[in-house]
């Protein structure tokens, strides 16, 4: 099943606009604005390339604390890779044009090939990590045994180490 949006929040809309259309390559597809009794908000919906959406709430409220991380990660005190938004990728060729892509507007890119999925891993103005992942190999027969195990036990077997390496923008 398909999803039909992923909705988050931001405190900087140009610069969210800015960075998922030209370095993630989204359209902005369409904008809603809502009244509330005591507020405001624009939600924006960026078509991901095979119409499904990503879109962006721009709240307008006097009694948001603005002072907290918009980070869904940071803002609840969790390492910036636990909680991310992950895209598909066609091949390894497209990641690699995405990559470019992301560098060439000047953002840092992690790229780890995780065995299974090769992914690239980029963080969006609203402090969240963003990551392009396309799968390079089958899953083997067992591991959705082992990962059912797993669910209620920890003595599962361990991953090799992910070959890391960071990309930084050209200038």
């Amino acid at each position: 099943m398909s999803f039909h949006h992923l909705a988050i929040t931001t405190r900087d809309m140009p610069s969210t606009h800015a960075f998922y259309t030209d370095a993630m390559g989204f359209r902005l597809a369409k904008v809603v604005k809502q009244t509330m009794a005591r507020s405001w908000a624009k939600h924006f919906f960026y078509d991901t390339g095979n119409g499904e959406l990503m879109a962006f709430w721009e709240l307008h409220d006097d009694r948001l604390d603005n002072e907290k991380s918009m980070s869904i990660s940071r803002g609840l005190g969790l390492p910036s890779w636990s909680n991310h938004i992950a895209f598909g990728a066609e091949s390894v060729d497209d990641l690699h044009v995405k990559r470019d892509r992301l560098l060439k507007c000047g953002h840092e890119v992690t790229e780890i090939d995780h065995g299974w999925c090769h992914s690239i891993y980029v963080t969006d103005p609203n402090d969240i990590l963003v990551e392009f992942c396309v799968t390079t190999d089958e899953f083997a027969e067992g591991d959705d045994q082992i990962a059912l195990r797993a669910v209620t036990e920890d003595d599962v077997p361990e991953d090799p180490p992910a070959n890391v390496i960071q990309h930084a923008p050209a200038g």
